[in-house]
């Protein structure tokens, strides 16, 4: 579900033609819609709404503090992997007693700021994690409030880099020494034993690795319950969204067999509330992509086209450091013209940037229209790990980013400029002349 959609060959988004704001705000470029942000958000609350939950948006998806801001103006709370995108969720308006606090490799300096803020719990990776928390905690004269995460075993059925439940990933205590960690967590002094914590990977597309997970865990949750009054069970994110979707209105039956459609909010919840609301505890969910994903686009320029004997280059102006998913995951992203465009007669060809890597290609051997320089395009879905995992590799500056909220748009992430990328570096020109 996404407010992108083709008026006439012209693609839009909400009540905004995305060439203008492309002319407007120049490439490359992300656009956010606002609408879909919202109605993906109050889908998904509305779906759970017969269980005591809380939504904590993963923050790593897209941290941009206006998203942040509008997600927290719903009353999301945030799941963060970082003592910054903490920081990022204050100023953005978020609450810390809203945050849960995930990832391997917590610092100390993390961890202190953290429990000072307030955060609603830290979700642990292994022993010596509770020991350090424990020890930071006690100096600062506080009980800090954990959770641990179990690893349950179960596979995803997603890409490897993104699979996070199996135990050859790095995350999160067996399922097997769950008993064993959380007695050792009640005894150690300065920390309180508030919840238990899951998440097997992102991007999945079917439901019964989900059903797997949480069917596998309950009996020791329900266990946990009796002998440590947990308040809450998080059951992590993961739900998938579909990279490719019909942009006209009505999809025909061809394009509906060939591109299946994800699990709805509304199919996660039927499948997961028989299991979750007998428990009677509070249930979290950490959603990134499903609710980020498809309200964003990167749109791009045709810089030049090539030929050569075995292949035709598309070459634009957006590269594998503006959006690298491509090159990293090996991802699909649904690529559209922004005004109507001619099919090309003849070969396939590659959609490829600018940087100095052949792995700097967002398309391989597809049909692409017949482009020219000055063509735009929308690399479509790219809401979630897109501006986010951007760098500044051959030196080229951050892309601006723009918000749409129907017929208006606002600037909520200025272009940088080339000073902006020495802005920080000191220059010690002046000892070698």
């Amino acid at each position: 579900m996404h407010r992108f959609y083709l008026r006439e060959g012209t693609l839009y988004c909400e009540e905004q033609d995305l060439f203008e704001l492309a002319a407007q705000y120049g490439t490359p470029l992300y656009v956010y819609s606002a609408s879909t942000i919202r109605d993906n958000f109050r889908r998904l609350e509305a779906a759970f709404s017969p269980l005591n939950h809380l939504i904590c948006y993963a923050v790593k998806a897209n941290s941009n503090l206006s998203l942040l801001h509008s997600l927290a103006k719903l009353g999301s709370g945030f799941d963060i992997v970082s003592g910054g995108e903490l920081y990022r969720v204050l100023q953005a308006g978020g609450q810390a007693d809203r945050c849960v606090f995930a990832g391997v490799g917590k610092t100390r300096q993390e961890i202190q700021y953290a429990i000072e803020q307030g955060v609603y719990c830290f979700n642990v990776e292994c022993e010596g994690e509770l020991e350090t928390i424990n020890e930071i905690a006690g100096t600062l004269g506080k009980k800090a409030p954990i959770a641990i995460r179990i690893n349950p075993d179960v596979d995803a059925r997603t890409h490897r880099y993104i699979s996070t439940g199996k135990t050859h990933n790095k995350f999160g205590i067996g399922l097997d020494r769950a008993g064993e960690i959380y007695s050792y967590a009640a005894r150690l002094p300065n920390l309180q034993i508030r919840g238990i914590q899951t998440h097997i990977g992102s991007q999945v597309l079917s439901i019964q690795p989900f059903l797997e997970a949480i069917q596998k865990l309950l009996p020791f949750v329900k266990q946990l319950k009796e002998d440590s009054s947990i308040e809450f069970f998080s059951v992590g994110g993961g739900v998938g969204i579909v990279y490719a979707e019909a942009l006209e209105s009505g999809s025909p039956e061809w394009w509906q067999k060939t591109h299946p459609t994800p699990i709805t909010f509304e199919e996660y919840a039927a499948e997961l509330l028989p299991l979750l609301a007998p428990l009677g505890l509070k249930i979290l969910f950490e959603p990134g992509r499903s609710i980020i994903g498809n309200a964003g686009v990167l749109i791009t320029q045709v810089v030049q086209i090539k030929k050569n004997p075995a292949k035709r280059f598309v070459i634009v102006d957006s590269g594998m450091n503006d959006l690298i998913r491509p090159a990293l995951y090996e991802a699909f992203h649904q690529v559209v013209p922004l005004k109507p465009t001619p099919p090309h007669p003849g070969d396939l060809a590659d959609l490829v940037g600018p940087v100095c890597e052949s792995g700097d290609f967002f398309l391989q051997d597809a049909k692409l229209p017949d482009l020219k320089p000055g063509d735009y395009l929308a690399l479509m879905s790219a809401g979630a790990y897109g501006f986010v995992m951007s760098s500044h590799y051959n030196s080229r500056p951050l892309a601006a980013e723009v918000l749409v909220d129907g017929s208006r748009s606002f600037l909520i992430r200025e272009r940088e400029s080339w000073k902006d990328l020495i802005r920080a570096e000191s220059a010690l020109l002046a000892q070698f002349q």
